[in-house]
């Protein structure tokens, strides 16, 4: 017996990579570091009226941007941290953890990395998603005898 999935449908012809994606989604976990995901009006002079960009914000107090990586590989934007150790240090209590992190985020086709900055222990990734081109295309039906 064969599981159903929600686009098995015939009406949906071409969504594989939909349900993939969504799959990859359910295995993974929100974790650490924390991060915001928010829509940020583009008034910048020269830009679209009404267009906006995305900000993802991972905080990511502690880390040095040495020891931050951002990356891209297809649809997926990937920031890694690694902390080392400094054994030159003897503390009395240790409540901060040199910590490392993989955070994987899936985005849309035709979306753009527009830059990363590190400010106040605050990460920031911008991505701007152009708006498609709405095409209409008649289909001439050729007739076969």
């Amino acid at each position: 017996m064969s599981r159903m999935t929600p686009f098995s449908s015939p009406l949906l012809l071409g969504f594989d990579s939909v349900e993939k994606t969504l799959e990859r989604i359910g295995k993974g976990g929100e974790g650490y570091p924390p991060y915001n995901i928010e829509r940020i009006r583009d008034d910048a002079p020269g830009g679209e009226a009404g267009s906006y960009f995305l900000r993802i914000t991972l905080a990511v107090a502690g880390f040095r941007p040495e020891e931050l990586e951002v990356t891209t590989e297809e649809n997926q934007l990937t920031v890694r941290g690694r902390q080392t150790e400094d054994r030159d240090r003897e503390y009395l209590h240790r409540g901060i953890a040199a910590r490392q992190f993989q955070k994987c985020f899936l985005f849309a086709d035709g979306m753009k990395i527009l830059g990363a900055q590190l400010k106040t222990g605050l990460l920031l990734i911008d991505l701007a998603k152009p708006e498609p081109e709405r095409v209409v295309k008649r289909i001439e039906i050729a007739v076969v005898d």
